[in-house]
């Protein structure tokens, strides 16, 4: 089978990173298009060996991408089309509708109670989605809670398929030694207790009640924002205006982890990489709890990366926890959202002591392998449809 993933960007982001480990661990020739945007994670998987052609759309209007992508589709004789976020659902299904390609899936990786991908949802932005999802045979929706959020808003359930994104959890594991050059890199004490959050720095996130919060934990206590985005100035400000900006790292984003070329066999070994930001497991090891503000989630994958790691987790909303059996995500609690909840629950962790490292049944259950299994049976349903 041939497939042809088209996506909106390549940069840093949950939907981006989960593409390029779905299609490391899907059975299947897989090319990928970008409309913009080419960034880190199309690095990454061209690194993998993934042809990754950028479209090179100027904005959500450039009705020029549509005949170019028509004409890459045709070209490439594909099986399967499959498109990741809004605006590569809405030009990639109809470009393979009219390249011949029926049988088209789509993954709605950031559909929130009232927000998709961040924005403000509108009947104008629901109508369009629906007109495209039309052109398609099935929506994969990343937790029982997005695929109800679809159905309520008028997708067909049979065309529904709920399939979860997936961790390599054994690439999580702590490392005692990354957390202590973590933590020198950072110049954070060995003894500080460490609050961490991983995302995108947008208000949606809600960031700044972590920020809020620390100003009532005591000064051993330290905050680690990993993520770029928008809200970065001003959260640097909110810090600086609260006189907790010394106990605040901001370590940017992570690069996803790139393959090392093989040394030749009769030549000199290749030279290491040069060295760039932490990956994520490393800054997961030099956390102590991950901090999850955000109201609404679609997924809410750095959770379930956390606890692969071994942390406690304090969510306001995570479905991927939240849909499971109780139990099952032992170390994760929801909280009230709110800077005084999150300071009240760290305060609690804080005093408790150190805990051993486990991993709950949470994080198996969203293995990357099965979830690349459930994924391959979505594609041979549409496949075998007339």
């Amino acid at each position: 089978m041939k497939a042809l993933h088209i996506i909106t960007g390549l940069g840093i982001g949950g939907a981006e990173q989960q593409l390029r480990l779905m299609i490391r661990h899907l059975p299947v020739h897989s090319d990928v298009v970008t409309l913009t945007n080419p960034g880190p994670v199309a690095e990454a998987l061209t690194a993998d060996g993934v042809r990754v052609v950028h479209l090179g759309m100027t904005g959500n209007r450039d009705l020029r991408a549509l005949p170019r992508l028509v004409s890459l589709i045709r070209s490439g004789g594909y099986d399967l089309v499959h498109t990741h976020l809004y605006r590569a659902c809405l030009y990639g299904r109809l470009a393979a509708r009219l390249a011949g390609v029926r049988a088209v899936v789509a993954t709605e990786h950031s559909l929130g109670e009232s927000r998709m991908e961040g924005r403000p949802l509108t009947a104008g932005v629901r109508g369009l989605y629906l007109a495209g999802e039309r052109l398609g045979r099935a929506t994969v929706a990343v937790s029982p809670t997005v695929a109800e959020r679809l159905g309520r808003w008028g997708v067909p359930r049979q065309r529904i398929h709920v399939v979860p994104n997936g961790i390599d959890s054994g690439a999580l594991r702590f490392d005692p030694g990354a957390r202590r050059a973590v933590r020198e890199r950072y110049g954070v004490p060995a003894d500080a207790y460490v609050v961490g959050a991983v995302g995108r720095l947008v208000p949606g996130k809600r960031f700044d009640q972590l920020v809020d919060a620390l100003t009532e934990l005591p000064p051993g206590v330290r905050l680690m924002l990993v993520g770029a985005g928008p809200e970065l100035p001003a959260l640097r400000e909110r810090a600086r205006r609260a006189g907790v900006m010394d106990r605040v790292v901001l370590t940017g984003e992570t690069r996803p982890p790139l393959p090392r070329p093989a040394a030749p066999a009769d030549g000199p070994p290749v030279a290491p990489a040069a060295p760039g930001p932490p990956a994520l497991a490393a800054l997961l090891s030099a956390m102590d709890v991950l901090a999850s503000p955000s109201p609404e989630e679609a997924f809410g994958l750095a959770a379930v990366e956390a606890l692969a790691a071994g942390l406690p987790v304090r969510y306001v909303d995570c479905p991927a926890l939240e849909d499971l059996p109780p139990g099952a995500a032992q170390g994760a609690e929801r909280v009230a959202p709110g800077p005084a909840a999150f300071a009240d629950a760290v305060r609690r962790l804080r005093d408790a002591g150190p805990r051993e490292r486990t991993v709950p049944d949470a994080v198996h259950h969203y293995g990357i392998a099965r979830s690349a299994e459930q994924l391959t049976r979505v594609y041979a349903s549409v496949l075998d449809r007339p």
